[in-house]
């Protein structure tokens, strides 16, 4: 049962991370509430930007969360002083390429991208 409107997104991560993160674990690095890997590294993690279809899919199936709920949350956490938006890069190639080459990234590209200089954690 495929679906042309959705693509597999692969959480992947710098190959010398650490090789496993709960579901949970990955949300919350991506919504700024997880600082650290179980190593006690911090997380360095990258989105994509807003309007890629990687994006798009990660927010829904992963942190449950429609595009506008998480531009709310980032926009609550900046305001009051709790955090602020990860970096964002322009293509799945930008993110391969800085979660390849920086110790302790995690990103999440379309899973067709993915090549061997980075470790997928979890596809969705």
């Amino acid at each position: 049962m495929s679906t042309a409107a959705s693509a597999e997104v692969a959480v992947i991560v710098n190959s010398a991370n650490a090789n496993n993160l709960s579901e949970s674990d990955i949300s919350r690095a991506f919504l700024g509430k997880l600082k650290t890997f179980a190593d006690g590294q911090t997380i360095n993690a990258v989105n994509s930007k807003a309007g890629n279809q990687a994006r798009g899919e990660f927010e829904k199936l992963v942190l449950k969360k429609s595009s506008a709920q998480v531009k709310a949350y980032w926009s609550k956490r900046l305001f009051t002083g709790k955090g602020k938006p990860l970096k964002e890069l322009a293509s799945d190639a930008d993110i391969i390429s800085f979660v390849a080459s920086t110790p302790n990234a995690i990103g999440y590209v379309d899973a067709s991208s993915v090549d061997g200089s980075v470790k997928v954690l979890k596809s969705f």
